[in-house]
């Protein structure tokens, strides 16, 4: 990959969040003065082109990968997981195995100090869930293989979330992620492209079937957790979403590449959830859900936790799911989402490129959202604001708890091939206010080429095709349409 330009350096992570952040909050005042600083990091910046999956440049692209403060992958006590009896035949249970390397190179890192990291080499590691701990790096070589276990025993129940209030398929606790951890610092998951393959046909036919009795476990899940590293690993087939960071901060996801059938339900990529300082990055996605969704908490039980999603970079993602979105915003927000920054996202063969999701009883608020350089092939619905389909987490939500959706800028968007033109669909009742569309173009509209738009106000410059009225009275000087 050439060089970047000096223009193109790339920015220190935390200058990288102070200028969303400053950006954001311009944006919400809407003083001509954003215009400079929007166009150094977000608006003016050409393209980038993305890397191939799997492989990534820091030294000619932007990084939020900072946003990690940890120790990194080495540490002082290391082990292959063959030393504690794991056997790699693709056939061996190694729950045991792997339960007790963790445990004793836990206790062998306190007496060391420096932490803990576990080798997993090549072979097929058969297993069911275990639970991650401080300080530690799970490795995973080239040709290294953990495949989930296919007894739903060794996938043990564990209470729900509080923002959540049960399992968010079935009342009651859930199946416990794959790879686990709560209440951590310093937690890496990395390798040579290794792969964690949940084996979720099981669990996906138990959800056809409608013989599903809990919530199907994650592949990936951090609770509580801080200083995260997840990166240079294959994620596959995972049950239900697949890396799930809830109420975490210092969360970084780079260089992933995460595959599911394209009908398997509900296999999101990346779904993080009442977390903050987040950067995801330079990851490909084929899934049977959102690639990205960033979420905060589900009706009543989010609006009483209210633990917000904030201060969030999503740059160059790339990937195709032919029923959902590339970057979701909800449905679950009853917590709030705030400065977010999307950028450099590759959509084709997907329902929609980008879209915001909330209903009546979530409450909450979406606000201070950047979306810039979006590409799209063949996606029905390019962006789309939509109102839910009364998916609620039981009778008991609030009927009065309304979304506040406010400052979205949604710029240098190009599509072609696409179904239909952008569907902005408000919640009854709800606000939706400063909606900024700048240089859009989409092209090659096969059914509907006019704009829909329902209760949603803002502004549009150089957008076609022409948008709705709601988007057509702009002042050329104010923050939206400033060059």
């Amino acid at each position: 990959m050439a060089k970047a330009t000096a223009a193109h350096e790339p920015l220190p992570p935390l200058l990288l969040l102070l200028a969303l952040l400053a950006a954001s909050y311009l944006a919400v005042t809407r003083l001509p003065a954003a215009a400079p600083l929007s166009a150094l990091l977000l608006i003016g910046h050409p393209p980038l082109p993305a890397p191939a999956p799997g492989h990534s440049d820091s030294s000619s692209i932007s990084s939020c990968a900072g946003f990690y403060a940890g120790a990194g992958p080495a540490r002082a006590v290391s082990a292959s997981v063959e030393e504690f009896g794991a056997v790699g035949d693709g056939v061996t249970s190694n729950t045991a195995a792997f339960r007790r390397a963790v445990a004793e190179l836990e206790e062998r890192a306190r007496d060391g100090g420096g932490g803990a990291r576990l080798e997993v080499p090549p072979g097929r590691w058969l297993t069911g869930s275990f639970n991650l701990t401080s300080r530690f790096t799970l490795f995973m070589h080239r040709g290294a293989v953990i495949l989930g276990s296919q007894d739903p025993e060794e996938w043990p129940l564990i209470a729900p979330l509080p923002s959540y209030g049960h399992g968010r398929e079935r009342l009651g606790p859930r199946h416990i992620s794959l790879i686990h951890g709560e209440g951590l610092n310093d937690v890496v998951v990395t390798g040579n492209n290794g792969t964690i393959d949940g084996q979720g046909e099981m669990w996906w036919e138990l959800w056809w079937n409608r013989t599903l009795n809990h919530t199907r476990g994650h592949l990936v899940e951090l609770v509580n957790s801080s200083n995260i590293l997840i990166s240079n690993i294959t994620l596959r087939n995972s049950p239900f979403w697949t890396v799930h960071p809830v109420y975490c901060s210092n969360v970084v996801m780079k260089d992933l590449t995460i595959l599911a059938p394209l009908n398997a339900p509900n296999t999101d990529g990346i779904d993080p959830d009442s977390s903050s300082e987040v950067c995801i990055e330079d990851c490909y996605i084929e899934s049977g859900d959102d690639l990205v969704a960033v979420k905060s908490g589900w009706d009543q039980y989010g609006i009483s936790v209210g633990k917000p999603s904030t201060n969030i970079v999503i740059q160059r993602v790339s990937g195709t799911t032919p029923t959902c979105s590339g970057v979701g915003f909800g449905s679950e927000m009853s917590g709030g989402i705030s400065n977010v920054l999307v950028r450099d996202l590759h959509v084709w063969n997907s329902a929609q490129a980008v879209r915001l999701k909330t209903d009546v009883g979530r409450g909450g608020y979406i606000t201070n959202i950047t979306i810039a350089n979006v590409t799209m092939e063949k996606v029905k619905v390019p962006i789309r604001f939509s109102r839910g389909a009364d998916d609620h987490s039981d009778d008991n939500y609030d009927r009065t708890a309304l979304p506040r959706i406010s400052n979205v800028l949604i710029s240098d968007i190009v599509g072609v091939d696409l179904q239909r033109a952008p569907m902005l669909e408000a919640v009854a009742g709800a606000v939706y206010e400063g909606i900024c569309f700048r240089n859009v173009s989409l092209r090659g509209i096969r059914q509907q080429d006019r704009w829909h738009c329902e209760s949603v106000y803002g502004e549009a410059h150089g957008v076609f095709p022409a948008p709705c009225e709601e988007f057509r009275n702009n002042g050329s000087s104010s923050w939206c349409g400033f060059s």
